[in-house]
Formats: structure tokens, C-alpha cells, sequence
């Protein structure tokens, strides 16, 4: 059984200056959520094996302030093909993992994170997927090179605002 956790970057700053659209920054609100979202998947247990992140400034900084909030001890990759890509090509980078630890986390954008779970759990045609959201999905295959649409089952869907983000502590 693989298991797939994908994971909306944080709130941006568009409010700040950038020079292209991957280099647009966190805003406060979305650095405390990817910090209290490393703080969630580490007190359920789940930490994935291995992390893969868009090149996007906004993406990177969202794993990595989860990863040290949470401290996950996990392979962190950038992968720059994942921004911008659609849950089709999320797919085929996910295929390509060949050998990869069974649990992967994978930090993105919109649409493709609501497409992708949706299309993986052959569900709706849209699921919501606010932003610092984290959603787990099992897909029963032995290697990532086997998994397909429509064969994983969606385990939870958690944006931070369900938890209510601010005070809560997780022991």
C-alpha cells in the first residue's frame, strides 16, 4: 500500500513585491499554517519517507517550515516540473518514483491538488483544497510506477482552519 499526502502551499503575500509568479513569497497567515500543519502530521504519526516540492518560493517555504515545525525527518526534493503541472503530468512524476519509499508527500498548487486527489480517488469532479491543506490518499500498489486514476481511497482531508490553528498544541 503507497501512500500519498498532498499538500496546497500556504497563504501567499500578494501584496509584496516579486518578480515573477514562483518567487511570491508566504504570508504571515500562511507561515503559521504550514507551521501548524508540521505540527499536525507529526502528532498523527504520519511524516511521510520522502517530500517532493515545486520550485516555487511559496512551496518550498511551506515544506520547509512544516518540516522543521513538525521535525520530520524525511528526503526533501525539489522537483521544478511540479509547478504548473496538471494531475495528469502529477502522475507521471509520481510513476517515475521508481523504488520510492511507500509514503511520499508532495507540496503544490491549485488546481492540480484538488484535481489530483479527486481524479486518484476516481471522486468528484472538484474537491475543495484551501490553502496549507493537507489530504492523505492510499493507493493499493506495490511501487509508484503501478498507481493509476480512480484506485486510491482517500483517508482525510485537513485544512488547518478544521483544526483551529491558533493555540492548539499537539503533544
Amino acid at each position: 500500500m503507497l501512500s500519498l499526502i498532498l499538500f496546497r502551499h500556504a497563504k501567499s503575500d500578494w501584496n509584496t513585491e516579486y518578480a515573477s509568479d514562483p518567487e511570491r513569497p508566504l504570508a504571515q497567515r500562511g507561515i503559521r499554517a504550514a507551521r501548524f500543519m508540521g505540527q499536525f502530521l507529526a502528532a498523527t504519526g504520519q511524516v511521510p519517507a520522502l517530500a517532493l516540492t515545486s520550485h516555487a518560493v511559496r512551496a518550498k517555504d511551506t515544506l520547509d517550515l512544516a518540516r522543521r515545525q513538525g521535525d520530520w525527518r524525511c528526503r526533501v526534493e525539489v522537483d521544478p516540473d511540479i509547478y504548473g503541472s496538471d494531475a495528469d503530468r502529477l502522475l507521471e512524476i509520481l510513476r517515475q518514483r521508481q523504488g520510492a519509499p511507500q509514503s511520499i508527500l508532495v507540496t503544490g498548487h491549485e488546481p492540480t491538488c484538488s484535481d489530483m486527489a479527486a481524479r486518484l480517488i476516481g471522486g468528484p469532479a472538484q474537491i475543495r483544497f484551501p490553502t496549507a491543506t493537507m489530504a492523505r490518499i492510499d493507493i493499493p500498489a506495490d511501487d509508484w510506477p503501478l498507481i493509476d486514476f480512480g484506485a486510491g481511497e482517500m483517508r482525510w482531508l485537513v485544512p488547518p482552519k478544521l483544526l483551529g490553528n491558533r493555540g492548539l498544541r499537539f503533544a
